[in-house]
Order: structure tokens, then C-alpha cells, then sequence
């Protein structure tokens, strides 16, 4: 039997999918089945209208991980699936936040914007709503900046993730070659 780390991580999982009714509440199902919690989700139609892409982000060991991957490749709708390696993809995430913004402080909330490339998408006498992309990391650290000036709501995507290069989750043979 392979041997395995035992502290929980991040890890993501990429899976293409039937683009039909039904299939997020099987595969969500069989996480919560297991008691496992999906940290991130995210779900949308490819390039290819009989297909969905699904990017699903969770923590744990990577004994975990592999027994979540052999599942989901058990289940018919499933048709490539395979763990994101964070090194060899591209990871996106959108953020849009809602913020108090007195005149007072709007100068400062622009100067944080501007440092991390966000837009304002709504203004109004007394609040912004700011947009950001990239990756979480970089959500997490403009979030932490934009916090002390207080943060009204919010809402986050979720993870999506491709390959780099000339590489697809389709040309995948095998679903565990980084575990």
C-alpha cells in the first residue's frame, strides 16, 4: 500500500464533467457522504456545450485527496479528472467587495485599489464596490489591507485553474500522477 502525508493541505481537483442536470449534487454528495468538507467550488460549461468544467478545492491529507479522486472517477458523468499541481497551472480567482467610503477615506481606499490593480465597479455617496482578480493568495492579502476600513459584504468566486502550456485535462491518462 502506497504511503501517504498525513497533514492536511489544499489541494484542487479538476474534472470535467456531464453538463446536465443532477451531476454537482452527485459529485457534492459524495464528499458530504464522507463527511468532507469542499472549501471552494466552482462550475461552468466549457468550450464543448456537453461538457462542464469543475474545479473543486478542498482540505485534507493526501490519503484524502486520492480516495475523493478514485470516487468522483467512479461515477459515469465524470470524464477526465485530475489533481491540480499548483506549480504547472494557472489559478484565477474574483473577488467583488463592498466597503464604506466616506469622502474622508475614499482617497485611501483608491491608493489600495490602485497598488493591487482592482477596479471600482459601483460607486455611491457612501460606499464602493471594488473588483479583483487573480490569485487567492492575492484576494487574501488586499482583503486584509481593505478589512480596517470595513467590509459592508462580499463575495468570491471560487478557484478555477488551467494547465500551463500545451497541456489539457482532457490528454490526462492518468488521474493520480501527482499524488
Amino acid at each position: 500500500m502506497a504511503e501517504y502525508r498525513k497533514d492536511p493541505k489544499k489541494s484542487t481537483i479538476a474534472a470535467l464533467v456531464s453538463n446536465r442536470s443532477g451531476v454537482l449534487t452527485r459529485i457534492s454528495g459524495l464528499f458530504a457522504r464522507r463527511g468532507y468538507n469542499i472549501e471552494c467550488l466552482s462550475v461552468c460549461a466549457t468550450e464543448d456545450p456537453d461538457v462542464s468544467r469543475m474545479t473543486i478545492v478542498l482540505i485534507g491529507d493526501e490519503y484524502m485527496l486520492y480516495q475523493m479522486i478514485k470516487q468522483m472517477d467512479k461515477l459515469d458523468d465524470v470524464k477526465k479528472i485530475g489533481c491540480a499541481d499548483e506549480l504547472d497551472c494557472v489559478y484565477r480567482e474574483l473577488l467583488l467587495v463592498k466597503v464604506p467610503a466616506s469622502a474622508e477615506v475614499r482617497g485611501q481606499i483608491v491608493e489600495i485599489k490602485e497598488i493591487y490593480k482592482a477596479k471600482v465597479v459601483d460607486l455611491s455617496p457612501d460606499t464602493m464596490v471594488l473588483e479583483l482578480t487573480g490569485t487567492p493568495s492575492k484576494l487574501d492579502a488586499f482583503l486584509k489591507v481593505i478589512e480596517p476600513y470595513g467590509i459592508i459584504e462580499m463575495q468570491r468566486t471560487g478557484v478555477t485553474a488551467l494547465a500551463r502550456g500545451r497541456h489539457t485535462l482532457k490528454d490526462r491518462d492518468c488521474y493520480n500522477d501527482n499524488i
